[in-house]
Order: C-alpha cells, then sequence, then structure tokens
C-alpha cells in the first residue's frame, strides 16, 4: 500500500484512467443517486433564471463584436500571433528550456497552480502555461478594442477576466493535478463528499448556489466572536445603539461613536479579543458606541437615506447624549456607513449643528467617479433590474450584495472555495472573518436605490447640492472639523484613488493615509499582529500623484498613527463610564439581538 502511494505521487498520470475505472465501479449507486440529483437541482436553477442577463452585458458586447468584425485582418493578427506562441510553448516544454522555468517561477504568487505538480509535472506544467497564455491573450485583445464607449470597454476587460478566470484548468477536476491525487488516495470519497457538497450549497427553494466558504457551526455571537462586554443602551427601527464597558480608570471627555456600512454587519469591527477595534479602542481610553444596524425586512422596505441619516446617525447623537451627558463627539465611518456620515455632517453643518468635532472614516467614498470595478454593476439597466427585483419584498437579499463584492475577487473568493469544497471534498473552514462574511444582510429598496442612483451613477454628493436630505442641500464643502481618511492599496470595493477625492471636498484640515492591504484587512490590522504597512505623507499635497511620489512607508499597523491624531481631539480625562449609569436603561446585552437577524 505504502508503495502503491508513492508510485501514484512520482506519476500522478500514470494509473489515472484505471483509477478512475475502479473508484466508478466501486461507488456506481452512490455516484448515480447524486449525479441525479445534482442535475436536477441545477436543471431547476435554470428554468428559475428569468433574466439572462442581469448585468447589462450583452450590448457591451455586442459593440465589440461589430467592431472588430469591422477589423477582421486585426482579428486574424491577433489569432497568428496567439497560434505562433503556442508553438514557441511547445518547443519550451520539448525542450525544457530556462524559459519554462522562469515562467513557473513568475506564476507561484498564483494560489490557483500552487501545488507543485503545476510546475513539476510536464503534462499539467503545459496546461497550466497554456491556459495563462492564452486567457492573457483574450483579455488582451477585448481591451484593444476600439471605437466603443469606455464603460462598455471596462466592462468587456471585466467580465472578459471573469470568463477566462472560469475556466481556469484548476477549476475542472480532470486537470487539477491536486483533485486527481486527492479522488485516487481517497478512493473516490473527496469526490462523493464533493458532490454531497454541491448539494448542501444549492438551495433547492432559490435555486441559487451559495458556496460556503466558512463552517456556521463554528462560532456563536457573544461566546466566541463580538464579545467585547456592553450592552444595548437605546434602539429604533433601524439601530441598536451599543455603549462598551470600559477597562481604562480614566476615559476620553468626547465619546466615540462609530457607524458601519449597513451592507455587512457591525461585528467586522470585533471578531474576537486578538483583532478587535472596538476592544483596542476602549483600550486606549476612549467612551465606545457602535451602532447595530437592523437586518431589514419587507417592513422596512421603505425606509429612505433620510431614514437612516435621522435615526442611525442624528438620533443616535442624542442617545449618547442621554447616555454619557456630553453632547459633543467623534465619529468613524466605515465604508457606507462613511458615505452616510459625510452627507450627514454637511447636513448638520447646514443646519448649525456642530455636536460631531471630528471625523475618521474608513475606506470610504464621498466622490464615486472613480469607484472601481463596482461601477460596472451599477448601470441603469442594472439597477432597474434590481428595482424589479425588489418591488415584490420590499428589499435586495444579502446573498445578492455578497455575490457582487465576491465578482470583484473571484479567483480568491468564488473558485477557491469551489475547488475545495467540491474537487478536493474538504469541510468548510473555521474562519472569523469568512464567517462574517457569510453572515449577509438585506438593502431597503428605497435606501439602496438612492444609493446606487445618487451616488454611483449621478454622483451627486459631490456636487454642491447635488442631493438634498430633509429638504436641505448637501454641501460637503461646509465640513470644516478635522478629518482622517484612510485608504488601502488593494481595496476593490473602495479604491484608495477614490478615497484620496474626499481631500478636496471638505474644508477643515484633512489627514490622509494609505494602509496596506484591501477593504477589510486594511482596515481590521491590529499593531500587535504586525502585518501590512502604512504610508503617511506629512506635506498633505492635494495631487495624488504627488502624494504617493513624497509619502513615507511604516511599518505595521497604522492604528496607532489614528490615535495620536484623535486623542489630542477627544478632551481631557474624565471618569470612566458606565453602560446604564446615565439616563438610558440597559436593555440588553451586547451583541444585542438586531445583529443575530440572519438573512
Amino acid at each position: 500500500m505504502k508503495d502503491n502511494k508513492k508510485n501514484v505521487k512520482n506519476d500522478p498520470m500514470e494509473d489515472i484512467t484505471r483509477s478512475f475505472v475502479e473508484i466508478w465501479q466501486n461507488n456506481t449507486s452512490m455516484f448515480h443517486d447524486l449525479m441525479s440529483q445534482s442535475q436536477q437541482m441545477m436543471a431547476s436553477s435554470l428554468d428559475a433564471m428569468q433574466n439572462t442577463d442581469p448585468m447589462n452585458v450583452t450590448p457591451a458586447f455586442e459593440s465589440a463584436a461589430r467592431m472588430m468584425a469591422g477589423d477582421p485582418m486585426k482579428l486574424m493578427q491577433a489569432s497568428q500571433e496567439l497560434w505562433k506562441e503556442h508553438l514557441v510553448l511547445m518547443q519550451q516544454m520539448m525542450l525544457k528550456s530556462e524559459a519554462s522555468l522562469e515562467d513557473a517561477f513568475q506564476h507561484k504568487h498564483d494560489r490557483r497552480f500552487k501545488h507543485d505538480d503545476w510546475s513539476n509535472n510536464p503534462l499539467f506544467d503545459y496546461i497550466r502555461r497554456s491556459y495563462l497564455l492564452t486567457s492573457s491573450r483574450l483579455v488582451e485583445i477585448m481591451t484593444s478594442v476600439e471605437g466603443i464607449d469606455e464603460d462598455d470597454k471596462k466592462k468587456i476587460v471585466f467580465h472578459s477576466q471573469l470568463l477566462a478566470d472560469a475556466f481556469s484548468p484548476s477549476n475542472f477536476l480532470l486537470t487539477n493535478p491536486e483533485a486527481i491525487r486527492t479522488m485516487i488516495e481517497t478512493g473516490g470519497q473527496s469526490i462523493m463528499k464533493g458532490m454531497q457538497n454541491l448539494q448542501r450549497d444549492l438551495d433547492p427553494k432559490t435555486s441559487q448556489l451559495s458556496i460556503m466558504m466558512s463552517d456556521p457551526d463554528a462560532f456563536t455571537l457573544g461566546e466566541n466572536i463580538a464579545t467585547t462586554p456592553g450592552k444595548v443602551v437605546y434602539q429604533n427601527d433601524l439601530v441598536q445603539l451599543i455603549q462598551y464597558e470600559p477597562t481604562t480608570a480614566k476615559v476620553y471627555q468626547r465619546p466615540l461613536v462609530i457607524a458601519p456600512p449597513w451592507i455587512n454587519k457591525y461585528y467586522i469591527l470585533d471578531l474576537q479579543p486578538k483583532n478587535s477595534f472596538i476592544a483596542w479602542a476602549v483600550a486606549q481610553g476612549y467612551t465606545v458606541f457602535v451602532i447595530s444596524w437592523v437586518n431589514p425586512d419587507a417592513k422596512l422596505g421603505e425606509k429612505t437615506f433620510e431614514d437612516y441619516m435621522q435615526e442611525g446617525i442624528l438620533d443616535v447623537l442624542d442617545a449618547v447624549e442621554a447616555a454619557t451627558g456630553e453632547p459633543e463627539v467623534s465619529m468613524i465611518g466605515y465604508c457606507i456607513g462613511g458615505t452616510l456620515l459625510s452627507a450627514t455632517l454637511a447636513y448638520m453643518a447646514a443646519k448649525g449643528d456642530d455636536r460631531i468635532k471630528a471625523a475618521t472614516f474608513f475606506a470610504s467614498q464621498a466622490d464615486f467617479s472613480e469607484a472601481g470595478d463596482l461601477k460596472l454593476f451599477t448601470d441603469e439597466a442594472q439597477v432597474d433590474n434590481l428595482e424589479r427585483m425588489m418591488e415584490k419584498k420590499g428589499y435586495l437579499e444579502g446573498s445578492s450584495m455578497a455575490t457582487t463584492f465576491n465578482l470583484l475577487r473571484a479567483n480568491d473568493l468564488i473558485w477557491s472555495f469551489y475547488v475545495d469544497n467540491y474537487l478536493l471534498g474538504k469541510d468548510p473552514m473555521k474562519f472569523d472573518l469568512l464567517y462574517w462574511n457569510a453572515d449577509s444582510t438585506r438593502m431597503p429598496k428605497e435606501t439602496h436605490l438612492f444609493y446606487l442612483r445618487e451616488m454611483y451613477i449621478n454622483n451627486n454628493l459631490a456636487k454642491p447640492g447635488g442631493i438634498s436630505l430633509k429638504g436641505v442641500p448637501i454641501d460637503l464643502s461646509r465640513i470644516t472639523i478635522p478629518v482622517y481618511l484612510q485608504a488601502a492599496k488593494e481595496d476593490h470595493i473602495a479604491p484608495y484613488p477614490s478615497v484620496f477625492k474626499s481631500t478636496g471636498l471638505y474644508s477643515g484640515p484633512v489627514r490622509f493615509l494609505l494602509a496596506g492591504s484591501g477593504h477589510i484587512a486594511g482596515v481590521i490590522n491590529p499593531p500587535v499582529a504586525g502585518k501590512y504597512n502604512h504610508w503617511i505623507n506629512e506635506d498633505e499635497p492635494k495631487d495624488l500623484d504627488e502624494w504617493l511620489d513624497g509619502a513615507e512607508e511604516f511599518a505595521g499597523s497604522w492604528w496607532n498613527d489614528w490615535d495620536r491624531w484623535l486623542a489630542p481631539l477627544s478632551g481631557k480625562k474624565v471618569a470612566k463610564r458606565i453602560p446604564g449609569a446615565g439616563k438610558l436603561d440597559v436593555i440588553e446585552s451586547a451583541p444585542g439581538s438586531y445583529v443575530t437577524i440572519k438573512s
């Protein structure tokens, strides 16, 4: 038995055919049942698809096809060049040239091909290199199409890359050496487990595939995730307000209020003690409040962006004053929570309300002119389609937004889990961040449509008077308080060039900081982790290229820099505040009940 495994390891293709036959013969009945059930579920899924082009891709590709048809010589030349490159590739493989070794080294960073067989086995090395060559040329050809609208070109390139990623040989059993090895070594059990996983993830009621990324039973809110001690001291239709218990004898006079995104649940800021921003901020001496948004149902579908401003920030400020006796606060807005905070600050400035004395924005946009690939999902046709989807229930299913975000990083957030779950038959991981990522939230119809049309399509928040809230024209230049802008280098949701544009919108002092990593890890990066770096330009130029050229790199987390910025703006130290000791009674313990509502 030991020798057989050794032979498989040395030459994984030697007994593949025989192994397939043996595995099939030994498990014929189970394979037949699993395949029959899976086919029925997939057929049901296809029948349920009412809109064959929900992302409005067809018009863009039709334009590209017309342009390419008008210049057949260019397409023919590209085909000839691709054929020549494949001939060179075959020669390199036969000669085992240095170019082959160099290519293998260059693609080691591609996690799809991290298994040694992708480089060491000649067959899989050729499959890998042939795919990378063809897929890159496909995207290059689509990028070079001329005479079409720039937005259409971006959409074509993005979806061409999605198509190329989908056809990666790593996504198919017969061309994935790790899947083949695992199948042989487990006697086919990995494939049977993978098909069972597929049935588990394909919902027969909704006909949607929801790839399980994390073990849903690995975490329990309030027990091993979202555990920072605190109390819910206020609630309304849209929010529960959590006040956290102090861990220092003295605290800053001005409380710190956090408005997380309602696209996700707040506990991204309080995963576990080792990486909880909330627990860390409490330990620095801040009286921390966090807004826990409700997971809206049909009854809340008519809630507007104005309602989110009133009930989510303005009413919360009243509650914080009642809880602490302190009218002045600092605030943090994360992602769409920051967009709401920007609009609210402008509204408050117009009304002469100066209770917020300093504002921090985590990965948050106010000018959406360079909002990145998410704009590809927010043209008029797609938003109209979303409106029709939301009409019946009054909200957008949480899975819809989750799918959109996952498509921005399809290889990492879709195909890697597809391979693990279905080709390798693995159990889902026990990972706090992935558990949070799967705990999606719904979006109320009116608020979501307003956000997509006014921000992404029309970019009206960045225009003085472009939108009005409660009858007040919104002008971000009215915001004169100190602002801290955090962005992340690899953020696909709020790209740092888009975040940087806010430096030209506010009239007060703005400190811009660029962190390493992306939309989540770029924010949730505790100092003890010693991960990533961050960049600061103390001269604070208004031109991004100039800012980048003059920026100084610092090791590790940016949280301490933010603390040094906010501490002098937070007032003197006063006696610690206990939740429930003010004018607001304790409703329940953190994390509260709103956050436990599942989609």
